[in-house]
């Protein structure tokens, strides 16, 4: 299980507030539209998918940061409604707060 409840608990209210796209082409279609303010990947997400994440984050000077999780998909899932290994959040106040819980907690920064 996750070290960070409180994260998941995050997702899971900005999903309900329509400010998250999750999955793959969700998710490179808000970073694409700068939409995205934060891109999150699973602990379980692949390498592949983690580069070209990271490559799309940083096109052309987005500078969207991107980190990775402790948690698995299916934490996520759970969370959210929907398992992703993927997720942009597309509000700036829910990144700034996502961004603050990751740091509190040591989660990774790719």
């Amino acid at each position: 299980m996750t070290d960070n409840p409180k994260l998941l608990s995050l997702l899971g209210i900005c999903r309900r507030a329509k400010k998250l796209s999750c999955g793959h082409d969700a998710a490179i279609g808000s970073i694409r539209s700068k939409g995205a303010k934060l891109c999150l990947l699973s602990s379980d997400s692949s390498q592949r998918l983690r580069k070209e994440i990271e490559r799309e984050a940083a096109f052309e000077g987005r500078n969207i940061p991107v980190r990775m999780l402790f948690s698995s998909a299916d934490e996520i899932g759970w969370a959210t409604g929907l398992k992703s290994a993927v997720l942009t959040v597309n509000d700036e106040g829910f990144a700034k707060k996502m961004l603050e819980l990751l740091v509190t907690t040591g989660e990774v920064n790719l």
